[in-house]
Protein backbone atom coordinates (compact mmCIF):
# COMPACT_ATOMS: atom_id res chain seq x y z
CA UNK A 1 0.00 0.00 0.00
CA UNK A 2 1.68 3.32 -0.86
CA UNK A 3 1.55 6.58 1.16
CA UNK A 4 -1.00 8.00 -0.94
CA UNK A 5 -3.93 5.00 -0.54
CA UNK A 6 -2.98 5.09 3.02
CA UNK A 7 -3.76 8.10 3.44
CA UNK A 8 -7.63 8.02 1.71
CA UNK A 9 -7.90 4.42 4.28
CA UNK A 10 -7.58 6.33 6.99
CA UNK A 11 -9.23 9.11 6.27
CA UNK A 12 -12.33 6.68 5.00
CA UNK A 13 -11.92 5.35 8.12
CA UNK A 14 -12.12 8.44 9.86
CA UNK A 15 -15.36 9.12 8.35
CA UNK A 16 -16.75 5.74 9.46
CA UNK A 17 -15.42 6.48 12.79
CA UNK A 18 -17.50 9.65 12.97
CA UNK A 19 -20.76 8.31 12.11
CA UNK A 20 -20.72 4.90 13.46
CA UNK A 21 -23.42 5.87 15.88
CA UNK A 22 -26.17 6.38 13.05
CA UNK A 23 -28.37 3.10 11.55
CA UNK A 24 -27.54 3.90 8.27
CA UNK A 25 -24.03 4.77 8.69
CA UNK A 26 -22.41 2.98 5.32
CA UNK A 27 -24.92 5.05 3.83
CA UNK A 28 -23.87 8.04 5.31
CA UNK A 29 -19.98 7.67 4.71
CA UNK A 30 -20.69 6.91 1.19
CA UNK A 31 -22.62 9.77 0.99
CA UNK A 32 -19.75 11.95 2.82
CA UNK A 33 -17.22 10.74 -0.03
CA UNK A 34 -19.70 11.44 -3.39
CA UNK A 35 -20.07 15.12 -1.95
CA UNK A 36 -16.45 15.55 -0.51
CA UNK A 37 -13.84 13.64 -2.04
CA UNK A 38 -12.61 13.72 -6.03
CA UNK A 39 -13.81 11.19 -8.23
CA UNK A 40 -10.31 9.33 -8.75
CA UNK A 41 -10.00 8.88 -5.06
CA UNK A 42 -13.01 7.41 -4.96
CA UNK A 43 -12.02 4.85 -7.65
CA UNK A 44 -9.00 4.38 -5.90
CA UNK A 45 -10.63 3.48 -2.89
CA UNK A 46 -13.11 1.13 -4.98
CA UNK A 47 -10.14 -0.76 -6.66
CA UNK A 48 -8.89 -1.55 -2.89
CA UNK A 49 -12.14 -2.70 -1.99
CA UNK A 50 -12.84 -4.73 -4.51
CA UNK A 51 -8.95 -6.38 -3.96
CA UNK A 52 -9.89 -7.22 -0.38
CA UNK A 53 -10.14 -3.77 1.02
CA UNK A 54 -7.23 -3.86 3.40
CA UNK A 55 -7.01 -2.11 6.91
CA UNK A 56 -10.61 -0.50 6.00
CA UNK A 57 -12.80 -0.99 9.25
CA UNK A 58 -16.28 -2.43 8.53
CA UNK A 59 -18.32 0.76 8.31
CA UNK A 60 -16.03 2.09 5.84
CA UNK A 61 -15.90 -0.88 3.50
CA UNK A 62 -19.46 -1.33 3.28
CA UNK A 63 -19.66 2.70 2.73
CA UNK A 64 -17.41 1.97 -0.08
CA UNK A 65 -19.80 -1.00 -1.54
CA UNK A 66 -22.52 1.64 -1.71
CA UNK A 67 -20.93 3.71 -3.84
CA UNK A 68 -20.24 0.82 -6.16
CA UNK A 69 -24.07 -0.49 -5.58
CA UNK A 70 -25.43 3.63 -6.33
CA UNK A 71 -23.53 3.22 -9.50
CA UNK A 72 -24.48 -0.16 -11.14
CA UNK A 73 -27.95 0.91 -9.98
CA UNK A 74 -27.87 4.21 -12.18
Amino acid sequence: MDAELRHLVTMANDIARNLAAYDDAPVRVADHMRRFWAPAMRQRLVAHADSGGDELVETALLGVRQLTEKTAAS
